[in-house]
């Protein structure tokens, strides 16, 4: 392999891409789909709300045995059953019969076990990215692995509203089944667990990749990583980084559960309407967490880690806030769309953070870490997925973004008590790393000192 060749990382980055672009499909096709469901099954608004919230109380309380089970066996394994699980579970949803008793139970239960499943997958992809990725590159691998969940959501509304009219809402959901058990044989033949294992990695590569690594917390070659659980939940800036993720779960899951049909019922789009102004903000989000992810690694190299996560991300939540008070109160329906799609896109340029200084600060127990933070956003998820449409039903639409904005704006004050310059094994050392640029870790090996965080 030369210099000139697409580097093995760059591809299983891609990869990772696709296969949040086919999570978030398999959580969404279920919003679009929510109106002929519930009709078929006579469910209402709040039925179809408990269903959202069953999802993401599956996947939040899978968090921590899924970062757990990354950092034992391995991104490569682990996301590839997990990938085959939730197209089971999507399976399940399209064979359920129309007059079947106790629908709304068995939907739940599907779609408790769908966000279980569907639980692996971010924890096992920073788990990739401790292992594969640069410091250096950690903004961007992670905006682009995120931009999955635009491009997924995006991609949702006008392909499943084809799918719907023109067939039925159950093609839908065997579509879904069918692009992820696709996407998930292709990460099985491609990945592995690490760049040595790797039958296309070039020494010049591996070198990349080695030099800028966080090897102090690496364990030696053929041994599985130690947990290090007391260093973790003693970590003083980690409710802070659980609390600003809730914030952000809670936002960003009014785009997937409600939005659509906030557009059909409150702005009086019809279907095909609804389904295009939906497109608006998931396709923001995958500009602008591209975009987040950039940024992070350009002011990281610039002003340091705290700069580059922090503060970026703080004043992307603070304008999130602008854009939901302004949206929700404009007279007209497509400025309205427009408004709260940016809003949408403001909020994920702090995505890429929330997961680059997972890797930051735990390394090789990143896994276990980042699914820690993780599920404040899928209990923020969960909480909105069944609160949201209360809050609109007796006070009104503009109330219920009204309380995602103060959230976003105390999700941008919890930033700045973060800090990324300071790694997992670091708690009680002194600090060490350098003055400009990106903050280091020393490695002490025979004597010697080498190696960055």
């Amino acid at each position: 392999m030369t210099h000139r060749r697409l580097r093995v990382r760059y591809f299983l980055g891609f990869w990772l891409f696709v296969l949040s672009g086919v999570a978030f499909l398999d959580r969404t096709n279920i919003s679009i789909a929510g109106l002929q469901i519930s009709h078929e099954y006579h469910l209402g608004n709040q039925g179809l709300g408990w269903i959202f919230s069953s999802f993401l109380i599956g996947y939040a309380g899978l968090q921590i045995p899924a970062g757990w089970v990354s950092s034992r066996f391995g991104p490569r394994s682990v996301l590839t059953l997990g990938v085959l699980s939730w197209g089971v579970t999507t399976i399940l949803t399209a064979v359920l019969p129309p007059t079947i008793g106790h629908a709304l139970l068995l939907l739940i239960c599907i779609r408790f076990a769908l966000g279980a499943s569907e639980s692996v997958i971010y924890p096992a992809a920073n788990q990739f990215i401790a292992r594969w990725v640069p410091l250096r590159e950690r903004g961007f691998i992670n905006g682009l692995i995120f931009a999955g969940v635009g491009a997924g959501s995006g991609l949702t509304p006008p392909l499943l509203n084809w799918l719907i009219t023109r067939y039925s809402w159950r093609s839908a959901f065997w579509f879904s089944a069918s692009l992820g058990v696709a996407a998930a044989l292709v990460w099985w033949k491609m990945a592995r667990d690490t760049p040595e294992q790797h039958p296309l990695m070039s020494m010049a590569e591996l070198s990349e990749i080695r030099s800028d690594l966080n090897l102090q917390t690496e364990p030696p070659p053929g041994e599985k990583p130690v947990i290090r659980w007391h260093s973790i939940v003693h970590r003083r800036d980690l409710p802070a980084l659980i609390a600003s993720y809730f914030s952000f779960g809670y936002i960003a899951w009014i785009f997937f559960s409600w939005f659509f049909l906030y557009m059909a019922q409150v702005r009086g789009f019809d279907l095909k309407s609804s389904a295009d102004y939906a497109m608006l903000p998931f396709l923001s989000m995958t500009v602008c967490c591209l975009l987040g992810g950039v940024l992070s690694d350009l002011i990281t190299r610039k002003w340091g880690l705290r700069a580059g996560r922090c503060w970026l991300a703080s004043a992307s939540l603070a304008a999130t806030a602008f854009f939901l008070v302004i949206g929700s109160q404009v007279r007209s329906p497509q400025l309205a769309g427009l408004i709260l799609a940016g809003g949408a896109g403001a909020l994920y340029i702090s995505q890429s953070s929330f997961w680059s200084v997972s890797v930051d600060i735990a390394g090789s127990n990143s896994g276990i870490f980042s699914s820690i933070i993780n599920m404040g956003a899928q209990i923020g998820g969960a909480v909105t997925a069944s609160l949201t449409p209360w809050i609109a039903q007796r006070y009104g639409w503009t109330t219920s973004f009204a309380i995602a904005s103060v959230l976003a704006l105390a999700s941008a004050a919890l930033w700045m008590t973060v800090r990324p310059e300071r790694p997992l094994e670091m708690n009680c050392e002194p600090e060490i790393g350098r003055q400009t640029g990106v903050q280091g870790a020393t490695l002490r090996q025979g004597g010697e000192i080498g190696g960055t965080l």
